[in-house]
């Protein structure tokens, strides 16, 4: 019998591997990466052997599908941002019984949902960041949700993500989950990103207010109220992904059912005009 052992949002933000890099980015964004290994750190400690990412990188037209391979492994270059990540190299062992099963356990609860295992199904930079740092040893298993959703409905997202704890539980994995995107997401035009220093500031005033808000609030544990305002923030807010990977996350946890709260373990932070943390839920 499996279980959920931990569960979190974090940010994926291609800075990230920047950072890594010589140049004037070495080291900025060092907080977020540290965010990240101290998540691997508790997945491990809490017996986790699969990571199941719900990537809001991954755009959807029809279904949900899930990346279910048994082993991912190649060279990745960022499509949205080939000056960002370039020439990453990556190698995991897929749970392709996780996957498969997720998929129809959703399917059973009335979510058309697929699952697959294709080589040139690539991973998406939503999973891939997140893994670089909390899984560096490729020593856990990895299970890739697609989030984008763009003709999908929030409460079909809220039925998946309910669908994956009963799929863990179903199995023999112990699985640390991981909504990988972004608070607010309103990235700053183009023509002016330069002029206001776009990578370390945030495009909208109402939006940092919101985000803080809601870190507030996820932190005094009154979910209920960010349910409650969950959709005009994804849409208000310009989400990422319309936040269909905090849906299935709450989905998860349990909805209005979830009485936990949320520690935030990276300080909030902008970065192109987005707003970015590393929260993880008390389970």
């Amino acid at each position: 019998m499996g279980k959920l052992v931990l569960a979190a949002k974090t940010t994926h933000v291609p800075t990230m591997v920047m950072s890594e890099l010589d140049g004037p980015l070495k080291g900025k964004r060092q907080a977020a990466i540290d965010g990240h290994r101290e998540i691997g750190r508790r997945a491990r400690a809490a017996g986790a052997d699969t990571f199941v990412v719900l990537d809001t990188h991954w755009l959807v037209n029809a279904a949900y599908h899930i990346n279910a391979n048994h082993r991912f492994e190649g060279m990745f270059t960022s499509h949205e941002f080939p000056q960002f990540i370039k020439d990453l190299p990556y190698a995991y062992e897929g749970n392709a019984a996780l996957g498969d099963l997720i998929a129809e356990t959703a399917r059973e609860d009335g979510v058309y949902t697929l699952s697959h295992q294709v080589d040139s199904l690539d991973l998406e930079y939503g999973t891939l960041v997140p893994m670089r740092y909390m899984n560096g040893d490729a020593a856990l298993k990895v299970v890739s949700v697609a989030a984008m959703c763009t003709v999908h409905s929030l409460e079909s997202s809220r039925k998946l993500g309910e669908a994956i704890p009963k799929a863990i539980e179903a199995s023999d994995s112990n699985v640390a989950l991981i909504a990988s995107g972004s608070l607010s997401h309103k990235i700053w035009p183009n023509d002016i990103y330069a002029e206001n220093n776009g990578t370390f500031t945030i495009s909208s005033e109402f939006n940092r207010q919101v985000d803080l808000h809601v870190l507030d609030l996820w932190q005094k544990g009154d979910i209920e109220t960010f349910l409650k305002m969950l959709p005009d923030y994804a849409e208000y807010c310009d989400g990422e992904g319309d936040m269909h990977d905090t849906v299935m996350l709450f989905g998860a946890l349990g909805w209005d059912k979830y009485k936990g709260r949320g520690e935030v373990v990276t300080e909030y932070f902008p970065s192109s005009g987005t707003g970015q943390t590393n929260v993880v839920f008390e389970l």
